[in-house]
C-alpha cells in the first residue's frame, strides 16, 4: 500500500512521542495532501499549474479547519535554504521562492524538500538513496543520518533527463511496461554512481 510523505513523516514523529501536534502539508504536482498526529487519515485537494503558494495556505487551512495544530512541517517539490523554497516548481503556479510560510500560517514551521521528508521517514541507519517517483523524480541521499535533498531528476538520460522517462510523463508516453524498465535502468546507474547500502523507491 502506497504512504505519503506525509504519512511516513508522522509515523516516524510519533515513534518519537512527540507531544507536539504536528500538521504534515505534502505538496505534489497533482495533490496536496495534509495529515496530522491525532487525526485518522489524510485529507487532500487537486494542485497543478495554477497554484500559488498563497492559494495553497488558503486552502490548507479551509481543509483542517477543524484540526488543532500548534506547528506545521511541509514538504516542498524543490530546493530549500533557510526555511524558504529556493525556486518555483515547473509544475505548479508563481511566487514560491522566498515565500514566508511561518507568517502565512501563524504558526512554527518547517519547510523541507519533499523527497528528503519521505527519505526521513524511511531510513533506519548506514547511507540511504530515496528515489520518488510521481509528477517527476524526487531524491534524496541521507548518510549516518545525515540528509542532502538531490535534484537527481534534472540529470541527462536518453533523449531528455531522468524524470521524463520515470515520471508521470514517461508512463503516459512509454507505457507501462517500456516505463517499468526506464525504472530499473535508471535506478541501477543511480546505485552504481551513489553507492548506497539501501534503496528506497517511494513516491505516488
Amino acid at each position: 500500500m502506497r504512504r505519503s510523505a506525509a504519512n511516513i513523516f508522522l509515523r516516524r514523529k510519533a515513534d518519537r512521542k512527540t507531544t507536539s501536534k504536528v500538521l504534515v502539508i505534502d505538496i505534489g504536482g497533482t495533490h496536496v495532501k495534509a495529515y496530522s498526529n491525532g487525526q485518522p487519515g489524510e485529507r487532500e485537494f487537486a494542485s497543478g499549474p495554477k497554484l500559488t503558494p498563497r492559494k495553497m495556505v488558503s486552502k490548507v487551512r479551509k481543509l483542517v479547519s477543524d484540526w488543532d495544530y500548534d506547528v506545521v512541517s511541509v514538504g516542498y517539490p524543490g530546493l530549500v535554504s533557510q526555511n524558504r523554497p529556493v525556486s518555483d516548481p515547473w509544475n505548479l503556479g508563481k511566487g514560491w521562492a522566498g515565500f514566508n510560510f511561518e507568517a502565512a500560517f501563524k504558526r512554527p514551521v518547517k519547510v523541507v524538500n519533499d523527497a528528503a521528508m519521505q527519505a526521513l521517514g524511511s531510513y533506519k541507519r548506514g547511507k540511504m538513496l530515496f528515489l520518488g517517483l510521481g509528477t517527476g523524480l524526487g531524491s534524496a541521499l541521507i548518510v549516518d543520518g545525515i540528509v542532502e535533498p538531490l535534484e537527481l531528476g534534472h540529470l541527462p538520460y536518453k533523449k531528455a533527463t531522468f524524470e521524463d522517462y520515470v515520471g508521470v510523463r514517461g508512463l503516459i508516453k512509454h507505457g507501462k511496461r517500456k516505463w517499468q524498465k526506464y525504472v530499473t535502468d535508471v535506478v541501477s546507474r543511480l546505485i552504481a554512481a551513489l553507492e548506497p547500502e539501501d534503496v528506497v523507491l517511494g513516491g505516488g
